[in-house]
């Protein structure tokens, strides 16, 4: 994959565009009129436009053939890809072979962060674990707005839909109204949905996650990338959370008549180069972009843990090292098994 290209022009590609025109001043002018007494001094006017035009045009190419001789191309700094690491530029990253547990790449992987959107994982499998009507019909509303980051979705105040397609919306497009209506319909309703995603997250070790609301929209959401290791081998058990958060999008309509496509947050669920069994993405500022994934690599179960991305498309390509990397190391090979 390429890599970006930073590029930095000094003063002289200035100089260079500003001093080439007058430097051809002097030739396009005697050309001119070189070919005006060529014909018996009959050249139209319409002629020597079109030579002044060309001329012109060849002024253009050789400043901008001088400018770029002062141009310096040099590569966007990222770690080299090594035998013994794969270069990630995530802050915090965790693979583990899924069958024996063996760590296969660690890095940062028990410093505690806000997990975003990962936190939907564990939504799922309290809202599963309830055992609730799937085809039940819930609704949206007021409640469920973000008053807290203010983000925006296109799920409108009194959208009603079954209890699966939230289900589905919030794992595959990692829609916070229809994660926030799943806590809200919820036995005991939302204060019993967090005390439920806590209680999971005991059993299943994660004694330094914390959970405070459905979404991940509140930074107050923490784990660790080991911990979350744990929550993504969990819910890949969930044949539900397995289907839905790989699905490529989904296309409903509202009661207005409103067409509307929700698509997966995560492109690599439509490439055909990747098996995917669970996929989820988070993003708020305190968090940084985050991706979990199982996947397999060289026919092996992997779980991925990438935390605190900078930048839209980093977590993509890191999920893109880690492959590379495992694919071509012996150190990876060894600890994939």
């Amino acid at each position: 994959m390429c890599k970006p290209l930073i590029i930095s022009c000094y003063f002289l590609a200035a100089l260079g565009l500003a001093s080439a025109p007058l430097a051809s001043a002097a030739p396009q002018k005697a050309r001119s009129e070189t070919i005006k007494q060529s014909k018996s001094g009959k050249t139209s006017k319409a002629a020597t436009k079109v030579v002044r035009k060309s001329g012109k045009k060849n002024v253009a190419r050789r400043a901008i053939a001088n400018a770029r001789s002062n141009i310096q191309l040099s590569r966007a700094s990222a770690r080299p890809m090594l035998l013994e690491h794969p270069g990630l530029q995530s802050a915090g990253a965790l693979i583990i072979n899924q069958l024996s547990g063996d760590v296969i790449y660690e890095k940062n992987a028990d410093t505690i962060t806000p997990m975003a959107s990962i936190t939907k994982l564990m939504t799922a499998m309290v809202v599963l674990d309830a055992n609730l009507p799937l085809n039940e019909l819930i609704s949206i509303s007021s409640e469920d707005f973000d008053t807290l980051k203010g983000t925006s979705s296109r799920l409108a105040a009194g959208t009603t839909l079954t209890r699966g397609e939230m289900l589905l919306l919030a794992l595959m497009s990692s829609e916070n109204r229809a994660a926030s209506a799943l806590s809200r319909h919820y036995p005991g309703g939302h204060g019993a949905f967090i005390r439920a995603m806590n209680q999971k997250a005991a059993s299943l070790g994660m004694s330094h996650s914390k959970f405070f609301d459905a979404t991940g929209l509140n930074p107050g959401n923490v784990s660790t990338a080991r911990e979350l290791a744990l929550m993504v081998k969990a819910a890949r058990a969930y044949p539900e959370i397995q289907q839905f958060s790989t699905s490529t999008e989904y296309h409903l309509t509202t009661p207005r008549g409103q067409a509307l496509t929700f698509r997966n947050t995560n492109p690599l669920v439509k490439s055909d180069d990747w098996e995917i069994g669970l996929s989820k993405t988070g993003y708020i500022s305190e968090a940084g972009r985050c991706l979990v994934m199982q996947t397999k690599i060289n026919g092996a179960p992997v779980i991925m843990v990438l935390m605190d991305s900078d930048g839209k498309y980093t977590r993509i390509g890191d999920a893109q090292r880690v492959r590379k990397w495992m694919e071509t190391s012996p150190a990876a090979k060894l600890h994939a098994g």
